[in-house]
């Protein structure tokens, strides 16, 4: 008879035991040491922190986020045209100075902020203020 063979359909090694083990102390870990809470914490301090930017600067379109990872879309003033350029230019501000960001999006317009989940509220404050410096050069 032919027939798949056991795992044979699914994801590579999903649901298998070691698999399963792995998953249940993942969740056991996030449980026991409150990173749930954690991310929560982020998020109200990121929030507070970088939430009214598309107010405060022309060219932020757009802040969204949820727990610890949030995006920042970069637009021409004035538009909603994505602007990669300004991404560029604040990627390069905050690497050199010590702020590890991210790039995303589909045109390269969206600034990614994925700070750990146990940051604390000072280092937040401190990397928004580079990346502050730069949005406020980009007018």
């Amino acid at each position: 008879m032919d027939a798949v063979q056991p795992g044979g359909i699914g994801g590579t090694f999903g649901g298998n035991p070691v698999s399963t083990a792995a998953a249940l102390a993942t969740f056991e870990a996030i449980e026991s040491e409150g990173l749930l809470e954690e991310a929560q914490r982020v998020e109200r301090a990121l929030q507070a922190r970088i939430g009214d930017w598309a107010e405060r600067f022309a060219v932020v379109g757009e802040v969204r986020g949820k727990g610890a990872m949030w995006g920042v879309e970069l637009v021409h003033p004035g538009t909603k045209r994505q602007n990669p350029e300004a991404l560029t230019a604040i990627l390069k501000h905050a690497t050199t100075n010590g702020v590890i960001v991210l790039d995303a999006g589909s045109w390269d317009s969206v600034l990614r902020i994925m700070p750990s989940v146990v940051i604390s509220e000072e280092l937040i404050d401190d990397a928004a203020t580079v990346i502050e410096e730069a949005l406020a050069q980009l007018g």
